[in-house]
């Protein structure tokens, strides 16, 4: 079996499953966002009095921080409302973040648990080794009700990733990478491993962006087995045992990718489609209204590290916004700490809410008709930011960071060695 298969195997208290097989299989954990206030009405409508567990249900209030609208004010108040009546003990209101990240800080994320959550970038939690996977409304009443809920037994596809990335190249350069190569149908209801020599280096921040976008290749869920690095964090997050499964050695995955990315350039996912991927230097110097840092992809402590490199002592191009949003609380204030923040700010940021955002399209940095945004953030459909008539390009942070200042899409590298050179 598969690490994945040995985790739904447990949770279904079974000895094994195998691809393909229907499992009911036991939560550990639940959440819900405030996208979602019908799993409410659903847990009511299906007969729901009491939650299964307390303490393994939360709300996140991040798509909507704070209220933009009456509407999305009163979504707040009935969702808080049952979190009260229910006794919830972990509940994150609007001064916390982005679903995903203040999970993790938490210490609710762990690896071999089943997580499941009303956003379909749950599988950034494959990062920690755990099965974290979007439900919608319905399925997540159920689970509410009865701590239970179905499964199909993915496939795995196996994507081995090798090499070590040149200076001004990122991991969300090597998600986009395999997007442009492999396409946005490529794991549909399937799992993805990520392995190789690359991924057994990677720091935290850098596997949860590359978890995080594997729902764009259709993946139910992705999987990275737990490094040191991801030990260590969660030593310091959580106070319980976990399993780290392993695979067997004689499984057999439905397909094996495997990519170099030791002389990869900067990509840039152009519009209007994830996997419509180039390298930066075959993408036109377009000028850009708007760049934007934040986001479940592109929000973390590292992204604003990367960001403040391009932009320390300097000023973003005139023509150009700026709009820095941190995944979480935590991040912004870590982000102050170090300077990071104030930094970007003095470059020409403005500093909104940690939560979502401008990322689906909901507030704080809205684009019009005809605007041209770069964005560190998973999806550039059109009218996801706003205006269907604007156009998103999807780049790593620091790419970002380079635009903005330059008013046009920039190749980080070029600034990154003036930096370096005046160093």
């Amino acid at each position: 079996m598969h690490a994945i298969e040995k985790i739904l195997a447990r949770a279904a208290g079974k000895e094994s499953v195998k691809a393909g097989e229907i499992v009911n299989c036991k939560i550990d954990f639940a959440e819900i966002n405030d996208l979602y206030l019908q799993t409410v009405y659903s847990f009511f409508e299906m007969g729901g009095k009491k939650v299964w567990d307390k303490d393994k249900v939360a709300f996140v209030f991040d798509h909507y921080a704070p209220a933009p609208t009456i509407k999305t004010a009163q979504i707040h108040k009935e969702m808080r409302q049952f979190a009260k009546e229910q006794g919830l003990t972990h509940h994150f209101d609007i001064n916390a973040g982005v679903c995903h990240q203040v999970l993790v800080e938490a210490g609710l994320v762990w690896p071999g648990m089943i997580l499941i959550a009303t956003d379909s970038h749950t599988t950034t939690h494959g990062a920690f080794g755990a099965f974290g996977t979007g439900v919608g409304a319905t399925d997540m009443a159920t689970a509410l009700i009865s701590g239970e809920l179905w499964f199909r037994v993915p496939e795995v596809i196996k994507i081995e990733i090798n090499g070590q990335l040149q200076p001004g190249v990122y991991a969300k350069d090597v998600i986009l990478h395999i997007l442009g190569k492999l396409k946005a149908d490529a794991a549909v209801y399937k799992a993805i491993e990520f392995s190789g020599s690359f991924v057994e280096n990677l720091d935290v921040a850098d596997r949860m962006t590359i978890c995080n976008m594997a729902v764009e290749m259709g993946a139910k869920t992705a999987y990275m087995k737990p490094n040191n690095k991801v030990i260590e964090y969660l030593k310091k997050r959580i106070n319980r045992e976990f399993i780290i499964d392993e695979t067997d050695p004689d499984y057999e995955y439905s397909e094996v990718y495997t990519f170099d990315i030791s002389n990869l350039s900067p990509q840039l996912a152009v519009p209007h489609s994830v996997d419509n991927v180039y390298p930066i230097e075959k993408v036109e110097k377009v000028k850009i209204d708007q760049a934007f840092i934040g986001s479940c992809t592109g929000g973390r402590l590292e992204d604003f590290e990367a960001a403040y490199k391009v932009l320390k002592g300097k000023k973003i191009h005139p023509d150009t916004r700026l709009v820095i949003i941190p995944a979480s609380t935590e991040v912004l204030q870590r982000g102050m700490e170090l300077g990071y923040i104030q930094g970007l700010i003095e470059a020409g940021a403005t500093l909104a809410t940690p939560g979502c955002g401008p990322c689906l399209g909901t507030h704080e940095g809205l684009l019009a008709d005809g605007e041209v945004c770069i964005t560190s953030t998973n999806r550039n459909f059109p009218g996801r930011m706003g205006s269907t008539k604007a156009m998103i390009y999807l780049a790593s942070p620091a790419c970002v960071a380079a635009s903005a200042l330059k008013g046009e899409i920039t190749d980080p590298r070029d600034i990154l060695k003036e930096v370096n050179k005046n160093e």
